[in-house]
């Protein structure tokens, strides 16, 4: 049902036009788009209580859900400009450069200007940002296993799709 001041509104504007009663297919239009009922809602819902489930997680190693997506693309292809990392998270450099740097001062990372281009930084994991891995990628299994729960293998795989085709869908 949607929330009474949606429903009164709707209400409203066919007493204030003069039109006919909405029809309830318009009413069911509106509950999927507005929160807490639209899909765009939900999903930032999800993402936020993924994102707090994963910093409970990630908080005894120091570490937040930003260092972890950083490290999963060094873990990929060590050794990243800046800007690819950047370009694969979507994220703005003041943003990305703030995170590298506590990174670096934690020893997880170096930066070193490339060799061909010195207006590159490439980013280089460190001993202690590999070592990293093997217990961080349980952490996130576990994480992802309780927030799918009780979706079979194959409506994981379908999901995954989905927001796959969801987020290509709006990319430029």
């Amino acid at each position: 049902m949607l929330p009474h001041s949606v429903d009164q509104d709707i209400k409203n504007v066919d007493q204030a036009t003069g039109d006919q009663p909405v029809n309830p297919s318009f009413v069911e239009q509106w509950r999927e788009v507005i929160a807490p009922y639209g899909l765009g809602y939900r999903i930032k819902i999800l993402s936020q209580l993924q994102a707090r489930r994963f910093q409970e997680k990630l908080d005894p190693f120091g570490l937040t859900p930003f260092h972890w997506v950083v490290l999963c693309c060094l873990w990929e292809e060590d050794g990243l400009s800046t800007s690819s990392i950047g370009d694969k998270l979507q994220q703005v450099g003041g943003t990305l450069t703030g995170v590298l740097d506590r990174m670096e001062e934690r020893s997880l990372i170096r930066r070193e200007r490339d060799r061909h281009d010195r207006r590159v930084w490439r980013i280089w994991l460190t001993e202690e940002g590999e070592k990293l891995r093997s217990v961080l990628l349980p952490i996130a299994i576990q994480v992802r296993d309780a927030t799918l729960e009780g979706l079979s293998p194959t409506d994981r795989q379908m999901f995954s799709r989905f927001i796959d085709q969801a987020i290509a869908n709006l990319q430029p």
